[in-house]
């Protein structure tokens, strides 16, 4: 599987897109850098079919990724029920200007 390792080792990227995702199920929707955007929009579609089985093997491997407990539940009771039709596809990403520190690229991710 290709992934994208943003300059980081194999635990630092993990927690980064732990508490990213974590955030995004939280808000709804982040602003972050286009290559976090696109990264996370295929790990939250793992975590949204997840979400949709609904049960509670399903609830675990949910809960072993984000960082809240609250989210998890948020998830599995208010965000995946929306979706319980539609087969994929759960997020937008819409690009912005770039960062005024150091001109990377910006985006906005969002579920639809």
């Amino acid at each position: 599987m290709a992934y994208r390792k943003l300059g980081r080792n194999s635990g630092n990227r993990k927690a980064l897109f732990r508490s990213i995702l974590t955030s995004f199920f939280k808000y709804g929707r982040i602003e972050t850098t286009i290559s976090k955007a696109k990264e996370v929009a295929t790990l939250s579609a793992r975590l949204m079919t997840l979400a949709k089985r609904g049960d509670l093997h399903a609830r675990r491997q949910v809960a072993a990724v984000l960082l809240d407990e609250a989210v998890t539940k948020k998830l599995f009771d208010e965000i995946a029920p929306k979706y319980k039709d539609r087969p994929g596809g759960f997020t937008r990403i819409y690009r912005l200007a770039p960062r005024r520190g150091d001109a990377a690229e910006m985006a906005i991710i969002e579920l639809v």
